[in-house]
């Protein structure tokens, strides 16, 4: 039976939607202050992109790693280790980590951090 066109479509979608986050944000962003830095909203909308695969609010239920509570400069240390091409064990991410400036990444590394409510 062959898959319906929206089922064949939904993984294109996801990655999609994960590589067109950090234009997005940075969109949104355009008008605020660079000391300001991402809000809450902004870090919500990027964060809502790792659920594809981190599972949702960064908890995996797989061989993916999760990333919610883990410490921050952990989880920051990896995310730059992804965008510079240094991380051996790397897949997609180094091409996802591309896309986020510092601010992003370092906003990124404090959200998942902090253990959700």
């Amino acid at each position: 039976m062959p898959l319906s066109p929206v089922r064949a479509l939904r993984p294109a979608l996801w990655l999609a939607a994960a590589l067109l986050a950090p234009a997005a944000m940075a969109q949104a962003t355009a008008a605020a202050p660079a000391a300001a830095g991402p809000n809450v909203q902004d870090i919500s909308l990027i964060a809502g992109t790792c659920a594809n695969c981190h599972g949702p609010d960064g908890r995996s239920t797989g061989g993916i790693p999760s990333l919610r509570g883990v410490n921050e400069r952990h989880l920051l240390a990896r995310m730059q280790a992804f965008k510079a091409g240094t991380a051996t064990d790397a897949t997609v991410m180094t091409r996802l980590m591309k896309g986020y400036d510092d601010t992003q990444i370092q906003a990124l590394a404090q959200w998942f951090s902090k253990e959700a409510k």
